[in-house]
């Protein structure tokens, strides 16, 4: 005897099965991963906060934070696929791709570089200052002392190095980010901060093309998630420094000492800006920066 299903039960039954298979796990995309890179500073608050609070996971990227001391092991990273992307300067970044490497950046970052004085500084016309000499603070140290001092420029590249550097004597000053230069106040060191009379810092996130080629909705969903972290330290900046002195394993004396910047959403330097610092770095290398900058900005990743 033959069975003949009605033709509504079949339809019934095959539109159960469709169900079933869109819920069955195998179905389900698990999330890309993204590897990047930060520097012991206050700009990486704001990743290093999404990633606590669970917002990287709810925005479907899978995130993992690498805190780097030494910027040259940043740059072999970045350079051997070891990350994704990274927290870096636009002066590191056109060196990079003038150089042959290719990046793409995905926002500006917000970052504090105060000037630690050695002890028993007295004024003088001419300083000597410890910085790294492709990086922000070498731009910073034009642009906030050169004008009071005649510069002696000091390259070293590891931050630690540096702090130790001031603190032995061996320098005037150096430039360091917060909140290491607060950890030099409590070696009796003096802290100066200049105003910031730009609405950028050098400081940016890059991915490599590579990365942004294959990764662009990832990295879109990780400044989404950025964006959330960047509102909750708006709205309490204290979250920033419990934070930093945890992550970074900082003497948490320097919590409240630390200075912190204006916290902003994900956003791109503006032409202006991108064209003042150019100009900057074509004195620094005996040469103009050409780049079509409209090639480097990854607007796309902007939530």
């Amino acid at each position: 005897m033959k069975t003949r299903m009605r033709p509504g039960i079949v339809g019934r039954i095959i539109t159960s099965l469709v169900v079933l298979t869109a819920l069955s796990p195998i179905a389900v995309a698990a999330p890309v991963r993204l590897k990047v890179g930060l520097m012991p500073a206050v700009d990486a608050a704001p990743m290093l906060l999404a990633a606590e609070r669970g917002y990287f996971e709810a925005e479907g990227v899978e995130v993992e934070l690498v805190v780097f001391t030494n910027a040259n092991e940043r740059q072999v990273a970045l350079q051997t696929g070891a990350v994704d992307g990274t927290i870096t300067d636009l002066v590191a970044f056109v060196y990079n791709v003038q150089g042959g490497f290719d990046l793409r950046i995905a926002s500006s970052t917000d970052g504090s570089f105060p000037f630690l004085v050695r002890k028993d500084f007295s004024e003088a016309t001419k300083v000597r200052v410890a910085m790294m000499e492709v990086s922000v603070s070498n731009y910073l140290a034009d642009a906030w002392l050169g004008s009071r001092y005649a510069l002696e420029k000091v390259f070293i590249t590891e931050i630690p190095a540096r702090l130790e550097v001031i603190k032995a004597g061996k320098v005037d000053m150096a430039c360091l980010p917060e909140p290491i230069a607060s950890m030099g106040v409590l070696a009796g060191l003096e802290k100066r901060e200049f105003a910031n009379t730009d609405d950028y810092y050098p400081d940016i996130l890059v991915f490599t093309a590579s990365a942004a080629a294959k990764k662009l909705d990832a990295i879109r969903r990780f400044n989404r998630a950025v964006d959330r972290a960047v509102a909750d330290l708006v709205a309490n900046p204290s979250l920033a420094r419990a934070l930093l002195v945890e992550k970074l394993r900082l003497d948490p004396r320097v919590k409240d000492m630390m200075t912190l910047p204006t916290w902003h959403p994900t956003r791109l330097p503006a032409a202006e800006y991108l064209a003042k610092v150019s100009a900057w770095i074509a004195e620094l290398q005996g040469k103009p920066v050409t780049l079509d900058w409209n090639k480097f900005l990854l607007r796309e990743a902007l939530p």
